[in-house]
Parts: structure tokens; sequence; C-alpha cells
């Protein structure tokens, strides 16, 4: 199971894995140690609940090492004007008009409720390699397609950048 990652998405990883190790496991263990003074620990719900939340913990480092492991480190060839890994797009559908901003990203940070489209997605595929002005055709399956023009193109850390002020 090898997962493309960027450099960026390791150290992201990497931060996630120190918090969960420094603080959340930390914290974790006082509530379990906490819940335990509670009495019976076959009737104390809230001990089994700390239990579960640390194995929950302790399993999302460890998945968090094994993606680590063995990914596959790739780059960002795209140029600077060029949609590529890691980039901010916005785009219009030519259907209806509608502008949308979403951010190319891996496979594994793929989310698109938060704006964040996997390289693999029929989206993500047909922008790769596109630049501002570019039309482009998305095709999600022999029946079913749209189009769309891309309006701009900058690093995903600029355009966070820009949103924070």
């Amino acid at each position: 199971m090898n997962n493309e990652l960027t450099k960026k998405d390791i150290e992201d990883m990497e931060a996630e894995i120190e918090h969960r190790t420094v603080v959340v496991r930390k914290e974790l263990l006082e509530e379990v140690k906490r819940t335990r003074a509670f009495g019976d620990l076959s009737e104390n719900f809230e001990y089994h609940a700390a239990k579960k939340a640390k194995n929950e913990n302790e399993s999302r480092i460890r998945y968090l090492e094994r993606m680590i492991r063995t990914a596959t480190i790739i780059e960002d060839a795209s140029g600077k004007d060029e949609i590529g890994v890691n980039k901010t797009v916005t785009i219009r559908m030519e259907d209806n008009g509608e502008e949308q901003t979403v951010t190319v990203v891996t496979t594994v940070r793929g989310d698109a409720l938060k704006g964040l489209i996997s390289v693999e997605s029929p989206l993500g595929k047909a922008l790769m390699g596109h630049a501002a002005g570019d039309k482009v055709h998305v095709e999600v399956s022999p029946q079913i397609s749209y189009d769309v023009t891309v309006l701009s193109v900058q690093d995903a850390a600029q355009a966070a950048d820009l949103r924070n002020y």
C-alpha cells in the first residue's frame, strides 16, 4: 500500500503524530486514571469510553506512522502558473456560471467538503497541467461530463495566507 505523498503531507502527519503522542496521549491517560476511580469497572461507562478514546488515539498514531513509512514521496513539477499538487484553483462551471475554489491535493488529503480535490478525482485529473484561462473538459463517466474554465491558479500556501487577512 504505497500512497503518494508530498513532503508537506509527511510534515503534517509528523506534526499530528507529535501532538497525539505528547498532548493527547497524556490527556487520555489521565482520563482513564480518573474514571477508573469511579468504582466497579464492569458498569463504569465513563471508564470504557475513556479506554476507547485512548485506543483510537493509539490506532491513529500507528496508522499515520505506517502511512509515512510506506509512502512514495512525489514532487510537484508544475510551473508557477500551472495546476499541480498543492495549487489552489478558482474555476467557473460553464453550465451554470457558478464559481468554485478548490485545492488539488494528494489522494490521502482529499476532502471535497473542505474543497480539497484529489489528483485522482475526475476534476483533479482534468485540471492537472492547465493554466488560468484554459477551458477544461471533465469526464466523470462515459455518460456524465461537464466543462469548466480555469480563472486563477496559485500556490495553496499563498491562497491560505490571503484568506487569513
